[in-house]
């Protein structure tokens, strides 16, 4: 199957209302804190607050999110002044005296964890860079170009940054260069900050080289610090939503560069790689884990269906159609869609569910904690909005002026 022009019309104009109409509308106002700023993001499937700590990571998250819609999809100034909240909350409360991030904070902005890694910095810095470009503030401007030379830093110099491990069995995570592609790409998009370019291809060509086993068709989540497969429990772990998050990070470039035939070659080969090592035949939707050898995951939620791989897979699918014109990510891009929205979605409250078991029922109804919150579901509904309008633009202008907003 594929996708007629109307087809794509109605998709485009489906994931706005969602976003804006559903999604955001679960978050907002309610999350907005009155008191100290910043968002209560920890909320059952209604919207009742089930904790009032903050997530470091999702405070960043947030205002990112609530930054960019405002400037890319709805000029609403309540989005603006509610990444404003976010991004003062950030400053004010989340960095510690040796100007790392914390993790988790209360209420009111005192440290309860702090972790090893510098995810939070890399959230805070596209939330700042995203409010800049939004809002024009300078000061927000310099501090995303700082975090990102620190990030920089951090990625450069593990060693400075407390170890997780010992170093009996070292390995090398595809997590750092996924999140550094990332964080250039926002850079670049919001502040062109000049860094940006050689950090980009720096990351792509490690994901190439060190993850993509061509021999085994597979993304692999960590690996010996030569590329080579741990036969270990953590060494032959998959997780398929996870690269096909990079996947997409890598056709985004692509499309950035003009449609570039070896970005859309291997962007494409790793969602092929995942999808097949990742969909479950039998249930639909992607498994959480997987062996590279196809032996017992260690993990007890490995068949499990978390919400953002989907996510993922729904951007990944829908940006592989529409550079490469082929059918069979029509295809796909269908069945991951039917599944989530039929699944995920909470037709009576509005948002996603976050956790499935394998078959497809609810696992419990919180839709926002630690690691759930508004970002990668409003992100794919705001990313594939804007790459429908495009796509749409450029191929069937005749459509494109029929969707325009009076």
């Amino acid at each position: 199957m594929s996708y007629t022009p109307h087809d794509l019309l109605n998709l485009q104009e489906f994931y706005r209302k969602q976003l804006l109409e559903d999604t955001m509308a679960f978050w907002f106002p309610r999350a907005m804190d009155p008191t100290h700023g910043g968002y209560l993001l920890m909320r059952d499937f209604d919207g009742k607050l089930l904790d009032e700590d903050k997530s470091v990571w999702f405070q960043g998250r947030t205002a990112w999110t609530l930054a960019t819609i405002y400037q890319t999809i709805d000029s609403n100034p309540f989005w603006l002044s509610a990444a404003k909240s976010g991004i003062d909350f950030i400053n004010q409360h989340c960095f510690d005296q040796d100007e790392r991030m914390f993790f988790h904070v209360t209420r009111s902005g005192e440290a309860i964890r702090k972790r090893r890694y510098y995810f939070s910095e890399t959230f805070a810095c596209i939330a700042h860079a995203a409010f800049a470009n939004a809002s024009g503030d300078a000061p927000s401007a310099e501090r995303a170009k700082s975090l990102f030379g620190k990030c920089i830093h951090y990625w450069e110099n593990p060693s400075i940054l407390e170890a997780k491990f010992t170093n009996v069995r070292p390995g090398r995570s595809i997590a750092p260069p996924m999140i550094m592609l990332n964080t250039a790409q926002q850079m670049r998009q919001h502040l062109d900050d000049p860094r940006c370019s050689q950090i980009i291809d720096r990351c792509i060509s490690e994901i190439s080289t060190y993850f993509v086993k061509d021999d085994l068709q597979v993304v692999m989540e960590l690996v010996a610090p030569d590329g080579s497969v741990m036969d270990h429990f953590d060494g032959r772990m998959l997780n398929p939503g996870h690269a096909i998050e990079g996947a997409w990070f890598i056709l985004h470039e692509a499309k950035y560069r003009n449609n570039d035939p070896e970005l859309i070659r291997l962007g494409c080969k790793m969602l092929d790689y995942m999808w097949t090592r990742g969909w479950d035949q039998e249930y639909q939707g992607l498994y959480y884990y997987r062996d590279v050898y196809h032996r017992p995951v260690q993990e007890y939620w490995h068949d499990m269906k978390f919400w953002w791989p989907h996510n993922e897979a729904i951007i990944a699918t829908l940006l592989a159609y529409t550079l490469t014109g082929d059918k069979k990510y029509a295809h796909m891009h269908q069945m991951v869609h039917q599944y989530a929205y039929s699944h995920f979605h909470d037709k009576e409250n509005g948002e996603w569910f976050g956790y499935l078991h394998r078959d497809g029922t609810i696992s419990q109804t919180a839709k926002g904690n630690l690691f759930k919150g508004p970002f990668h579901l409003p992100r794919q509904e705001w990313y594939c909005t804007l790459l429908l309008q495009d796509f749409i633009e450029k191929n069937h202008p005749q459509l494109s002026d029929l969707n325009k907003k009076p």
